[in-house]
């Protein structure tokens, strides 16, 4: 015979007041670690960080002291914001914000071994939680453990269908592995979520072009260039998916934009030159090609100047004015240069008239500066000319 006992009036009164004096208790202890300072919550919220940390100082409950590292963060302290981390997880262990805040801290300052702990944590306490599994991804990745990565993206797009972070990296890697289909497969769900996602675009027209599916791909860097993104990259990849299509007109046109942004891309000359040739003009041809030889070539005037300065202190007159002559082809506007080409000149030939013929050009090519060095030269030519005119007596 089972007995059931009732409580007595008195007996539920006295355990409503117990429970009652409980739960105030459990209030009065959590409104305490919750509570922060108006004061410091204002100054953190308007960035004033230091005089925010001094204020939340003055309160030592669990809530403060989380506020303090952020704003050590904020500031870029990062050993101070993560010891502040630890601290608030030494009072509170299942603390799941400070947890992946520090997570994210220690990514950031490549401290890889506790991010991924801090995640593996996370990621057991909430495994539906997708940004947990995205940041364990984003760690893996940095420890180029890359398959773990990919099965931590994987479980955030499984939990999440639309975490375009996930999809992202998912598509980025299939990319660089000439996996086009595994790469479109999460690049297309991202886009179905957010069709003008910049990135997924540019990952989809690379996962074609990179398949030399040039006429499927070049709608895509169309459309990156329509949303704003005037990269010289899109243009050239634009170009030559043109170039490809046999459409000569718009390939130039996409191969001169790359050359407006960077005159000096000696691949888009040579290509621009082979759209010419293709398209049988051949002068054009000729020009653009020889453009791409001309940006090419080194620039090496201090290089040579410097070779000069040695050979000279080494008293090698003869192989300072072969250095000196190379800098004055390197750049032929540079008057100091050509003055060290006339002094060297000067110290290596013996015939005047010799001499002569290299002050008169620098004076030509820069005597309207009336500088010093333009007195110095025609200082000397004068005494040239005067020693000329009495070798010939």
């Amino acid at each position: 015979m089972y007995h059931i006992q009732f409580l007595s009036p008195l007996n539920l009164d006295s355990l409503r007041v117990i429970i009652r004096i409980f739960l105030m208790v459990i209030y009065i202890t959590s409104e305490a670690q919750a509570v922060t300072s108006p004061v410091a919550d204002s100054l953190y919220a308007t960035g004033n960080y230091l005089r925010a940390i001094n204020h939340y100082a003055e309160n030592a409950s669990v809530a403060s002291t989380l506020q303090i590292a952020r704003a050590y963060n904020a500031i870029g302290n990062y050993e101070k914001a993560i010891a502040q981390y630890q601290n608030v997880l030494s009072q509170d262990a299942r603390l799941q914000i400070a947890k992946f805040e520090l997570g994210k801290l220690c990514l950031k300052t490549k401290d890889f071994t506790n991010a991924e702990a801090l995640f593996l944590e996370l990621t057991h306490a909430a495994s539906n939680n997708p940004e947990y599994h995205f940041y364990l991804g984003e760690t893996f990745r940095e420890e180029k453990k890359t398959e773990r990565g990919l099965v931590s993206y994987k479980n955030a797009v499984v939990i999440d269908s639309t975490h375009l972070r996930s999809l992202f990296q998912l598509g980025k890697y299939y990319v660089s592995q000439r996996e086009k289909d595994s790469a479109l497969t999460f690049i297309d769900k991202g886009l179905g979520f957010y069709e003008n996602d910049v990135a997924l675009i540019n990952l989809k027209a690379l996962a074609y072009y990179n398949n030399d599916e040039y006429v499927k791909a070049s709608p895509y860097f169309e459309r990156l260039i329509e949303l704003g993104e005037h990269k010289e990259y899109i243009y050239e990849k634009l170009g030559y998916c043109y170039f490809k299509d046999w459409e000569f007109e718009k390939a130039k046109a996409n191969y001169k934009k790359v050359l407006e942004l960077n005159d000096e891309n000696a691949d888009a000359y040579y290509n621009l030159g082979q759209v010419f040739r293709k398209d049988r003009q051949i002068d054009s041809a000729q020009y653009y090609i020889k453009g791409s030889i001309a940006v090419q070539k080194p620039f090496l005037l201090k290089e040579y100047v410097a070779l000069a300065g040695i050979a000279r202190s080494k008293g090698d007159i003869k192989t300072a004015l072969k250095y000196y002559k190379l800098a004055h082809q390197e750049d032929p506007d540079d008057a100091l240069v050509y003055h060290n080409v006339c002094t060297v000149a000067d110290q290596y030939y013996k015939d005047p008239k010799i001499k002569l013929t290299y002050y008169e050009n620098f004076d030509e090519r820069f005597g309207d500066k009336n500088d010093y060095m333009s007195k110095m030269v025609n200082k000397r030519i004068s005494e040239l000319k005067e020693e000329i005119h009495y070798d010939v007596k």
